[in-house]
């Protein structure tokens, strides 16, 4: 983590890119969302996935029941005691998904030219000619012409595993579909997606609700990836049920955006959720292939400008069944990071995939490759000017911090914070150096019961990129009018000495509330 950047920008020496990497305890500052899953789940992979460099664990609730799940998560408690590693827990929603329902979980082969019947009857068994679907509405929502996608859940785009029909007639219920590729459908579920119409079932079912008030209260879980996410009001209703969950108002929301509606909210979106995670795959299909960049560069600005983690999915997809990404793939991976997202989200990769650890591996190296050459004098420019005059009290105390480490060339912010706020505002800088966030637990009463909070805090920060979060001892404030706050500091900087990015003669910038003062500090360490 050099905060001597070299800079695309600049003549580089050809040579210079052959120059072997220095390991560091921090893969990379982007973070690494995994999905666990069937070749993901025991305590051994778990632990190497985590020292691989995943920081957040994502379990999708679109396959497999809550105790299938509750034990994946046992085995993550399991393997973060085991490695002394924090990990973040994201529920991610079925949403208004439709599903091909096949019984038999016989591989279903479709040929080019012919037709297939696209049914709401359950009831009826898979075939070549005929394909049961969870939805009633279908015949209701579509037109001749219509294009609808078929391909295995968390699929890898293979046009040998998905299959692109158009709508040719529309029979009471049914739905008659030309099929324009051949293919072989296989796995234990496929998902089907109608692209740029809108399905008329809720953002956060009825399942969805069961899941959350029970598995998802039950575990505490850090965040909810909202599937499907339309428009804002969708965003509103999610909170909602989570403020009637007790400890689950802390659970911050992450909307995915998947298709063209969600897209056209995008801005109201963004206001109201936590983090954005910009969901590829779906995304794919219902924009042209030509216009998913521009998507994924604009979404992610707004993301930056606006504070708020962008999580990108999708990325090496060929890296389900092969030890090495495609060359594509990897500079796919690069150009989020130097577009600014926050994390990499990986499904199929890390939940079926036959190398979930090389995976994360992988990854975590292209993105450290990706933020040395990441241009953050611009980034900071470009940031402060959006930002404009006058600046909040707290922006512009992070937006100083950040200056005076990289002026003073600093190894390592450390930011004080109950709340996390602070630590998200000096993330939201980039600083080319780690920003070790100590957050400090308060003491809270219902009037029934005392608890601390922070722990939920520190999780949460493990999606932001750059941040790194440290649970400070409760006895401490984070507030201070003396010297309390010198042996958590002590602390944070054995953790970073522990963590290889600080040394003796090493400058540290300290960002902390000293009574009722904001104060950034410069400290250089002796022997």
């Amino acid at each position: 983590m050099n905060s001597h950047n070299l800079l695309l920008e600049e003549p580089i020496r050809m040579a210079s890119i052959l120059e072997p990497s220095k390991s560091t305890f921090f893969p990379a500052m982007t973070k690494i969302v995994g999905t666990l899953g069937p070749n993901s789940r025991t305590v051994d992979i778990i632990s190497d996935c985590l020292k691989a460099g995943m920081s957040v664990a994502r379990f999708d609730f679109s396959w497999g029941d809550s105790d299938y799940h509750q034990e994946t998560l046992d085995n993550l408690r399991a393997a973060v005691k085991k490695t002394k590693k924090l990990c973040s827990v994201m529920l991610d929603t079925v949403g208004p998904e439709l599903q091909v329902v096949n019984k038999t979980e016989q591989p279903i082969s479709l040929q080019q030219d012919t037709t297939v019947v696209l049914t709401p009857d359950q009831g009826k068994e898979a075939t070549s000619n005929l394909l049961p679907i969870n939805f009633t509405g279908l015949a209701k929502a579509v037109k001749k012409g219509d294009t609808i996608f078929i391909g295995q859940y968390l699929f890898t785009g293979s046009e040998t595993t998905s299959v692109w029909l158009e709508v040719t007639q529309v029979e009471g219920e049914d739905v008659v579909c030309l099929i324009k590729n051949s293919a072989t459908l296989g796995g234990p579920l496929y998902t089907l997606h109608v692209s740029q119409i809108r399905i008329e079932l809720p953002t956060l079912t009825d399942e969805d609700k069961k899941v959350i008030s029970t598995w998802g209260a039950k575990n505490n879980i850090d965040v909810l990836s909202l599937s499907y996410t339309r428009h804002a009001e969708d965003v509103r209703h999610a909170r909602e049920f989570l403020n009637k969950l007790g400890d689950l108002r802390q659970t911050q929301i992450f909307a995915k955006i998947e298709n063209v509606e969600g897209l056209n909210h995008f801005d109201e979106i963004l206001q109201e959720a936590d983090g954005i995670i910009l969901s590829r795959g779906n995304l794919g299909i219902d924009l042209p292939p030509e216009k998913v960049f521009l998507f994924q560069k604009a979404a992610v600005y707004k993301c930056n400008m606006a504070g708020k983690p962008a999580v990108v999915t999708r990325v090496v997809d060929s890296m389900t069944d092969n030890l090495r990404p495609t060359r594509a793939e990897a500079t796919d991976v690069a150009n989020a990071v130097l577009d600014g997202c926050d994390a990499i989200l990986l499904g199929a990769e890390t939940l079926r995939g036959m190398y979930p650890v090389e995976t994360i591996a992988t990854v975590g190296k292209i993105c450290a490759e990706g933020e040395k050459v990441f241009n953050q004098d611009m980034y900071f420019k470009k940031t402060v000017k959006y930002v404009g005059e006058p600046m909040t009290h707290l922006e512009s105390i992070a937006s100083s911090a950040v200056r005076a480490a990289i002026k003073v060339k600093a190894s390592v912010i450390i930011c004080f914070t109950s709340s996390g706020r602070a630590a998200r505002l000096l993330a939201k800088y980039r600083p080319p150096m780690p920003v070790i966030s100590v957050v400090i637990p308060q003491l809270k009463t219902n009037q029934l019961r005392w608890t601390f909070t922070g722990a939920f805090e520190a999780r949460q920060s493990l999606i932001v990129r750059g941040l790194f979060p440290l649970l400070a001892d409760p006895r401490h404030p984070a507030e201070s009018s003396n010297a309390t706050n010198e042996s958590i500091l002590k602390v944070a900087l054995d953790h970073g000495k522990a963590a290889g990015v600080v040394k003796s003669h090493d400058r540290v910038v300290v960002c902390q509330k000293i009574g009722d003062s904001s104060v950034v500090k410069i400290l250089e360490l002796e022997d």
